[in-house]
């Protein structure tokens, strides 16, 4: 079911930039021939509305949009005929399609999910067979106290356990309406990714208003671009580790999908990154027509159509090529996941 939910999700948001690209063209009257659900070869064709195919095609892995002259500007009410300011809308309409979907995500995630309640600390998990299990604590257990010490924090908690490792405390736990006092025993020596009790902990969260969830979204949604944008600067001055900058193939999305509680927060992550990436000044990608468009607007004189065609299909081999790189590397090195 998880394979299924991240190729459908990631699909959708792949989809969803070319219908920015789409809905874009046909406001600014460009032409577009088709609209593809999935990609190449067409399995079927759906319907056609306004000159432009609607069809299913055999790989479900996102879209296309088809619009009439891309890369010819012979062609009347093509998009390579088009003004340089009508391009630059409809190039620019799908990376801005996907960051909008990421703001919306972002105050849907808040809406449902609430806001942490950090002075409270929650059991997620607890692992089989660790002091915890034995105790008997449960995943939803808040803890009230350890050793009498009242629980206020994430930190507090855990630097409580560091200072009883191999020790008997006392924990006292609410569980519902119920206050349960236990036994346990913190390892000093536990498994990898286990920890001295052997759970998982997080804070409870509490219900927020649309306007509450509205403000927390488009904060999450600009420190969530801000990274993305200033990780290669972090990477540089030391800040971050060069592994934290790597990028990843399917399998490797994959695997970060799978540790998360609430896939919308992949989806949300996913749909900013394509958008920022899918500006960089790369040829092949929007950005890179983006920038080849700038010389038309700036000097009023336009690149050669067969030097632009060419920088592009250059950049689509490079990028083609180092998709396969990627994806090789999820394989033989996958990624370290905390």
């Amino acid at each position: 079911m998880q394979l299924f939910i991240f190729i459908v999700g990631l699909a959708a948001l792949i989809l969803i930039h070319e219908f920015g690209h789409f809905i874009a063209a046909r406001l600014l009257k460009v032409e577009v021939e088709e609209f593809g659900i999935g990609f190449p070869p067409r399995l079927v064709k759906l319907f056609e509305h306004k000159g432009t195919i609607f069809s299913l095609n055999w790989i479900p892995l996102g879209g296309f949009v088809r619009p009439k002259g891309e890369n010819d500007p012979s062609i009347p009410g093509g998009l390579a005929a088009a003004s340089p300011w009508v391009r630059l809308g409809v190039l620019f309409a799908g990376p801005v399609m996907n960051i909008l979907v990421g703001v919306i995500l972002a105050v849907a995630l808040f809406y449902s999910i609430g806001e942490r309640v950090t002075d409270k600390v929650l059991v997620r998990y607890v692992t089989d067979g660790s002091p915890s299990a034995e105790a008997g604590l449960q995943a939803n257990d808040l803890f009230v106290s350890v050793n009498q010490q009242p629980i206020a924090s994430i930190e507090i908690l855990v630097a409580i356990i560091e200072e009883n490792l191999g020790k008997p405390i006392e924990v006292v736990v609410q569980r519902g309406d119920q206050i349960i006092t236990t036994q346990l025993t913190p390892r000093s020596d536990p498994p990898e990714g286990e920890g001295p009790m052997g759970v998982g902990l997080t804070n409870p969260t509490r219900p927020i208003g649309l306007s509450n969830a509205f403000s927390q979204g488009l904060t999450a949604s600009y420190e969530n671009v801000r990274g993305i944008l200033l990780l290669p600067v972090r990477v540089f001055n030391g800040e971050s580790q060069p592994g934290e900058a790597r990028l990843v193939g399917y399998k490797g999305m994959f695997d970060i999908f799978q540790e998360l509680r609430n896939p919308l927060w992949f989806f949300m992550a996913i749909s900013f990154s394509l958008g920022i990436m899918n500006l960089l000044p790369i040829p092949a990608l929007d950005g890179g027509r983006i920038l080849l468009t700038f010389p038309e607007i700036i000097v009023r004189r336009r690149i050669p159509p067969r030097y632009e065609n060419f920088i592009h299909a250059a950049g689509f081999a490079l990028l083609l090529l180092l998709l396969i790189y990627i994806n090789l590397q999820d394989f033989l090195n996958p990624i370290q996941l905390p």
